[in-house]
């Protein structure tokens, strides 16, 4: 950073602080990764000065045809990387997640109809209508849950549903270990003639590998960060599908009207540089080093939680299939934030969460979630996900596993 040490060498140090910080700690926040230098470039690039509003040829701006070509290769990309036709309408310019499903939701559904996804404290994100989210407060939100052991209960969400009727029907996790079955999702929705949208933004790398099931097939509407398993800048993606029954039914074409929801209905220009860094990471994610990464990721998941269960640690539905895994530290007489705080004392990096049927407060919950997408990126495999958490924790932190990595 030669040029930034000499205008604000404040900013400087703290970013070689965080840089060093993440070198020698142990990542294991499911939701976070390292991105390549190339998307780092990209997102560094000149494409920040430059102001887009609208769409690939409908610009309200001159001097975008280069932008233009940017954001269609992001698209196709996208197609590419999910094996998807041209029925499938791709929207690159949501700022994250969060505006990704607000936008949907505001595209397709009337604010003051039913609306149905993951309550919050079971497994679900804020935006799937939990109370304290702006989606909890225009919608009608019926929450659905998973069962004491952890698993979700698609018969009782299809009771639920069927009573209900919401418009649309959201399934996706932030905290869910077990793969989502979402052919039964599409026919619990469709048969009350509701859409079905998956928010896949945990799960998307693991889909792009071909090591969780897609749920292309069966959705109305699928939306996904760019970061945390594809291993991409801080974005989003919105995948319609042209074809929907459910939107030919409403007379509404699902592409169009989400684009509108996007711009000018909740934000202005697109983030140009953060296009081009989302098209960079398409690009990686189609690589077959990369389907080995996202296979990876299962694998070591899995490992870890098999290691974390034969030192009697209880784990929420008893295992994972995916990249995540809750663990109720309450058998060890602490609560997850004292958890959390522990751990990272010896620089391993989890975060606190609520554990289904949880009697404590969110903020002091008694669970943490552990992911392995950010240490697979590091070159970490099997072996070392069965000794990560307990080397770093009796055998002097995480330079011990770090040092055994190939260089």
């Amino acid at each position: 950073m030669p040029y930034l040490k000499k205008t604000d060498l404040e900013i400087a140090k703290l970013i070689a602080k965080e840089t060093k910080r993440q070198q020698m700690t142990l990542d294991l926040i499911p939701s976070e990764n390292s991105v390549s230098l190339s998307v780092r470039e990209a997102l560094g690039s000149v494409l920040t000065n430059k102001y887009s509003e609208g769409y690939p040829g409908k610009r309200y701006y001159a001097g975008n045809a280069i932008i233009d070509s940017v954001e269609v290769l992001a698209q196709e990309r996208a197609r590419k990387v999910f094996r998807l036709g041209k029925n499938w309408h791709v929207n690159v310019q949501a700022y994250s997640g969060s505006p990704a499903n607000f936008a949907v939701l505001f595209a397709l559904v009337p604010p003051g109809e039913k609306i149905m996804g993951m309550s919050l404290p079971f497994g679900g994100h804020l935006t799937h209508g939990w109370k304290a989210s702006v989606t909890g407060k225009l919608w009608a939100s019926v929450q659905y849950t998973v069962q004491r052991d952890g698993w979700l209960d698609y018969d009782a969400i299809a009771a639920l549903a069927r009573k209900e009727k919401p418009k649309i029907i959201i399934a996706g996790a932030t905290a869910y270990p077990r793969v989502i079955d979402f052919s039964k999702f599409a026919k619990i929705a469709h048969e009350i003639g509701a859409y079905l949208m998956v928010d896949m933004a945990h799960i998307a790398g693991l889909v792009a590998a071909g090591a969780h099931p897609s749920p292309f097939p069966y959705a109305d509407v699928v939306t996904t960060t760019t970061h945390k398993s594809l291993r991409g800048p801080r974005g989003a993606i919105i995948f319609s599908n042209r074809e929907s029954k459910i939107a030919k039914e409403r007379g509404i074409d699902a592409g169009i009207a989400i684009d509108k929801a996007v711009f000018p209905g909740l934000q202005g220009g697109p983030h140009d540089n953060q296009t081009a860094a989302i098209a960079v990471c398409l690009k990686e994610t189609a690589s077959s080093d990369f389907k080995i990464y996202g296979r990876q990721i299962v694998k070591n998941a899995k490992a870890l939680a098999k290691g974390l269960q034969k030192r009697g640690l209880q784990l929420v539905s008893s295992g994972t299939d995916n990249h995540l895994m809750l663990i109720d530290v309450t058998p060890l007489g602490i609560s997850g934030r004292e958890a959390q705080d522990l751990l990272e004392r010896v620089g391993v990096v989890v975060n606190r969460n609520t554990i289904p049927y949880d009697t404590r407060s969110p903020f002091d919950p008694s669970g943490i979630r552990l992911g392995t997408p950010a240490l697979t990126t590091r070159g970490m495999k099997e072996k070392e996900m069965q000794e990560v958490w307990f080397r770093a924790i009796s055998g002097g932190g995480p330079k011990v596993v770090l040092s055994s990595l190939p260089s």
